[in-house]
């Protein structure tokens, strides 16, 4: 057959592939949708990812059902995403780790986190914050702290949300700069790693202050520092890492939401406006707040240039401090 004459059988279908992503986001949703949550119930994922799949499965005539996929640190959910069908029905809402930190650590993911998935929105935003069991970890501020650490050394354990996660990143990029040691003891989610801390299981961790806020506030847990910019309103008392003599100790971890590559762009510009609408519904923001999460709620595009600029960033940091998966 001739090149023209395949041209012109071709065509017709390329012609038709429009139309034929119109109808089916007209068709969209033909069932629930699903929104899967990499971590254990209880943390930011959870949090995040089930307040919007509350309000955009109302939006969109059809349940939006929240389903905990645990495992690998966000890695085992994340590849069910890279495989479910591109027809808008399979979303995830994941963590910094899974989405950025996740691709500079670990040579062999299993998925790209670039070229596998559709970015639908960047949800919410939170620092991270070092807490102590008051029990276990005596110390008070800062400088009490990296004289517990310096004097324990390796007896000193703290608990992470995952290996590789920004609450890991976070306290690997802290012992470099202290100089001094502690045990990484990791979990399946931050609300795992947050109730092994409160059991006195370990002694410190850092974690986001969505996950902690509440057990900050009823004394569970003993906050030390934030590594925000600015002190945050939840927590007027705790001084930043800057403050602390930790200078440029900035780390923000949030929440994206994603679906798989290849969703028509219909679809994905309706998932974008439900998803976006959910987040910045007046008692969702309230909700967010209180926990500690600052609501962004970006636009595909906005979110991902974020999420390219950071897997930039934390592949820096992993091979500056030689951090690697274990």
């Amino acid at each position: 057959m001739t090149a023209p004459r395949r041209a012109l059988l071709a065509a017709p279908a390329l012609l038709l592939a429009p139309r034929l992503a119109r109808a089916q986001s007209q068709d969209w949703p033909t069932r629930p949708v699903t929104m899967m949550i990499p971590f254990v119930a209880g943390g930011p994922s959870d949090i995040t990812g089930r307040l919007i799949a509350a309000r955009a499965g109302a939006a969109l005539g059809q349940p939006m059902v929240a389903e905990n996929r645990p495992g690998a640190n966000g890695a085992v959910a994340a590849q069910a995403l890279a495989r479910a069908a591109p027809d808008g029905h399979t979303l995830m809402t994941g963590s910094i780790g899974v989405f950025a930190i996740n691709q500079a650590l670990r040579p062999n993911l299993g998925y790209d986190a670039l070229r596998d998935f559709a970015p639908v929105t960047l949800a919410v935003t939170t620092p991270n914050v070092l807490v102590a069991n008051p029990q276990r970890m005596p110390a008070t501020d800062a400088p009490g702290t990296l004289a517990w650490l310096r004097e324990n050394g390796a007896r000193a354990s703290y608990s992470t949300s995952g290996v590789g996660s920004s609450d890991h990143l976070t306290m690997e990029l802290f012992k470099l700069r202290t100089g001094t040691e502690a045990t990484h003891v990791p979990y399946q989610g931050g609300a795992a790693a947050a109730t092994a801390l409160i059991a006195g299981d370990v002694q410190l961790s850092f974690q986001n202050l969505g996950t902690v806020a509440p057990h900050i506030a009823a004394g569970r847990l003993r906050a030390i520092m934030v590594t925000s910019a600015e002190r945050h309103p939840l927590i007027p008392e705790v001084p930043t890492a800057i403050e602390a003599g930790l200078a440029d100790f900035l780390v923000t971890s949030w929440q994206a939401v994603m679906a798989p590559a290849a969703v028509p762009a219909p679809i994905l510009a309706r998932l974008e406006a439900v998803c976006r609408e959910a987040l910045r519904h007046p008692e969702s923001v309230q909700r967010l707040s209180a926990i500690g999460f600052d609501v962004v709620a970006s636009s595909a595009a906005e979110y991902r240039r974020f999420q390219e600029a950071e897997v930039a960033r934390w592949r820096e940091v992993v091979r500056a401090a030689n951090i690697r998966a274990e």
